[in-house]
């Protein structure tokens, strides 16, 4: 398409792009335009002012230190770099509910732009964010975006798709997606697990998180049947539960038969089977998070982890020894959300 040669820019006029405004949205994960992203870090000075606005940061940039005055990073989940800053009283740290995050970004930017990382586009003039939805598709159709269209980013399907129409520039640029690590499953993992999945009746629907805990669960449900996912994070060991016949979805209320998530983040497996896959639907966190959607769901298990109890049984899941870890995240979202659900279930995992 001849649009699409119009739209296209090099490294230079992608910065004179962004220098145009105030505030710059990051998609998460792997959303975030590496490209793109070190364009910025490299060429400060093409700016005057500038905030970046992102959770969940997969590299480290000089920007995230604070080495640049007219650049100021915020962060509304933090990374290992990105907590280090913020201790430093480098970046600035916005705490948050998960599913609020698309209408927070709306109150403190103005006229933002929304910088992320695609698919290539289909014959229809589409491009797919891929692995993500988060807070970026939100803002399709309410503001601009400038993309950095890769190869490897899979196509999914969801409320998460983009028209050529609806991107002000774009640039091409392929390298390989950011992959987890797998992560071992200790014995005091395994034993938390087993008291976690004989609590899980068939047709249950499930969230489940990243971790060694969440992953023995994983593997203690087998045998179960006809379970559904309503999950925020899309995860390896979600996609092992579907090639054994285990998830179903059928019994879910909502999103019936239908593998529901945010984002995903895992394994080239992972990206290879969410690759349209019409039986995933990856929407916007302000849907998939929202308490009242969640608490729909009959039978609706939530796993997160936390750092610190109580003897009042309150969770510190964002603090070690009183300083700032990350940020909530959506741990409350599926907290208060199984809460109000028929026969919900929430466990935090310490």
């Amino acid at each position: 398409m001849n649009i699409v040669n119009e739209k296209e820019k090099t490294h230079t006029e992608i910065l004179s792009v962004l220098s145009n405004y105030h505030d710059v949205i990051v998609s998460m994960g792997n959303g975030e335009p590496d490209y793109i992203l070190s364009a910025i870090d490299e060429n400060p000075n093409a700016f005057t002012s500038l905030r970046i606005h992102q959770i969940l940061e997969m590299k480290n940039r000089q920007y995230i230190q604070g080495e640049f005055p007219n650049i100021r990073y915020v962060s509304y989940f933090m990374n290992g770099f990105a907590r280090k800053a913020y201790l430093n009283g480098k970046c600035d740290l916005m705490p948050n509910h998960f599913h609020q995050m698309p209408q927070l970004l709306e109150s403190v930017t103005e006229n933002p732009v929304i910088v992320c990382q695609t698919s290539p586009m289909d014959q229809d003039g589409y491009f797919s964010l891929g692995t993500e939805a988060d807070y970026t598709a939100h803002f399709i159709g309410k503001a601009s975006f400038v993309i950095q269209v890769n190869e490897f980013v899979p196509r999914t399907n969801g409320e998460n798709k983009i028209h050529i129409s609806q991107v002000e520039a774009l640039i091409f640029h392929n390298q390989p997606l950011h992959e987890l690590p797998e992560i071992p499953i200790r014995d005091i993992d395994q034993k938390i697990a087993e008291n976690i999945a004989e609590r899980i009746d068939h047709g249950s629907t499930l969230q489940v998180g990243i971790g060694g805990i969440p992953n023995a669960v994983v593997g203690m449900l087998r045998n179960h049947r006809n379970l559904g996912i309503h999950t925020e994070m899309l995860t390896d060991g979600i996609y092992d539960l579907v090639q054994q016949g285990v998830i179903t979805g059928t019994e879910k209320k909502t999103y019936r038969e239908k593998i529901v998530a945010t984002f995903a983040l895992g394994s080239k497996q992972l990206y290879d089977f969410i690759d349209n896959n019409q039986n995933i639907e990856i929407i916007s966190v302000d849907k998939v998070n929202d308490p009242r959607i969640i608490a729909k769901e009959d039978n609706m298990i939530a796993i997160n982890a936390t750092t610190e109890v109580d003897f009042y049984g309150q969770c510190a899941s964002e603090t070690v020894a009183g300083k700032y870890y990350s940020s909530t995240g959506g741990q409350a979202d599926f907290g208060t959300g199984v809460r109000f659900a028929k026969n919900g279930k929430g466990f935090i995992c310490l």
